[in-house]
């Protein structure tokens, strides 16, 4: 089946006589056994059974499976919340003393787990600009561990040359970890590139509705599942079945949504760089984006997200913000309306004026995610809050 096809049809665990069309809520903690050895195996695999729903639960396995198939893996851990994703890799790989590669311009979150690694475990980070696969192999060191990407970066856009950074990962021996929260499976499946682990922050595209938390990462290779697993369900950072059941009604309408939130970005964007308030707009599927031959090559659709810069600097952001009354000022992104965001004092507030103008964050960038409404009445919301 094509991706569209598979977001929609979801594996539901079976009955004697029948089945749901619908994957069911099982809000269940705990689960009974008649054989005791039967509990036993269940209690050391996470597909032995359920025993616990820290371990797994029915409903957080049919999204797990749905995402697998979905991304191209053999397997999917859901967790409680993107970060938890994020963290859950990276504390299952990582140890004191080692290295991280990471392009400059990724999630804040991501950002200051990095950091925060660094402080207290002394994991070394080098920052990479993403424009060339040689820094990988430049930068590499004996304790050189991992390599994280990101397929369209939060928030600036950057697209990384993905199947040249992972080539180069894989010859320096190093884990290559991809954030495809902004391309969902639809736009770009990793794993296809080379990647080992994907990661996704679930609440995003994937729930679509601002009404879940939830991550996912999905894995290219079974025996780096286990290990992952192993280390999320003793973290306790696995999914909620509630959770895991709104995710997986986004997901099967993910296939319409996306469509609409790249067809309006498309528009936002031109229209936004035709304003004279703007002073550039950053979407990949315009031509002037400087990663649009890269992104070309390997995304099917550019997204639904978009920055740009206004000429006003930081006090233009700040009454941008102010004045949109159809967008929501909002930290998280994906959802069906349209939300923005000023970067710099918000979501990216963890990183110091260098590590902003690195990563290509500016006074007066403003992040938007754009939303399926009427692409006309968001525009007309956005000319009126532009400053003139």
């Amino acid at each position: 089946m094509r991706p569209f096809t598979r977001a929609v049809h979801v594996p539901v665990p079976p009955l004697p006589n029948s089945r749901p069309i619908s994957v069911p809520i099982y809000q269940a903690s705990n689960f009974a056994f008649d054989d005791p050895d039967a509990l036993a195996e269940a209690l050391g695999a996470p597909d032995n059974g359920f025993v616990y729903t820290r371990y797994a639960n029915p409903t957080v396995r049919a999204l797990e499976d749905q995402l697998a198939r979905l991304e191209g893996g053999v397997a999917a851990v859901c967790t409680a919340s993107g970060t938890g994703a994020i963290s859950g890799v990276l504390l299952a790989t990582l140890r004191s003393g080692d290295h991280v590669l990471a392009q400059n311009c990724l999630y804040g979150g991501t950002y200051a787990m990095l950091n925060d690694l660094s402080a207290r475990f002394g994991v070394e980070v080098t920052y990479l600009e993403g424009d060339d696969p040689a820094e990988v192999a430049a930068a590499v060191r004996p304790t050189t561990r991992l390599l994280y990407l990101e397929t369209i970066a939060n928030p600036v856009t950057k697209v990384v040359d993905l199947p040249a950074f992972l080539a180069a990962g894989k010859a320096a021996g190093l884990l290559t970890v991809v954030d495809n929260t902004f391309a969902t499976p639809l736009l770009c499946r990793p794993i296809e590139h080379g990647a080992d682990v994907v990661v996704h922050s679930a609440t995003k595209y994937l729930g679509g509705h601002s009404d879940v938390t939830g991550g996912a990462l999905v894995f290219a290779d079974d025996a780096r599942y286990r290990q992952v697993w192993h280390h999320v369900m003793e973290l306790g950072a696995t999914a909620d079945p509630f959770a895991a059941w709104l995710t997986i009604r986004g997901v099967q309408t993910l296939p319409l949504r996306m469509r609409q939130h790249c067809a309006n970005a498309a528009v936002l964007a031109d229209r936004l760089a035709e304003h004279p308030a703007v002073a550039s707009v950053r979407w990949p599927g315009r031509a002037d984006h400087p990663d649009h031959g890269v992104a070309r090559g390997h995304l099917s659709d550019f997204g639904g997200m978009l920055v740009f810069d206004l000429v006003g600097g930081r006090e233009a952001g700040r009454a941008l913000t102010k004045g949109v009354r159809l967008a929501k000022l909002a930290a998280s992104l994906g959802g069906v309306e349209t939300t923005l965001v000023h970067p710099a004092s918000s979501t990216h507030r963890q990183m110091d004026a260098d590590a902003l103008l690195a990563a290509g964050i500016g006074e007066g960038t403003v992040r938007l995610s754009a939303g399926i409404e009427d692409v006309e009445d968001v525009w007309e919301d956005l000319d009126q809050a532009l400053p003139l």
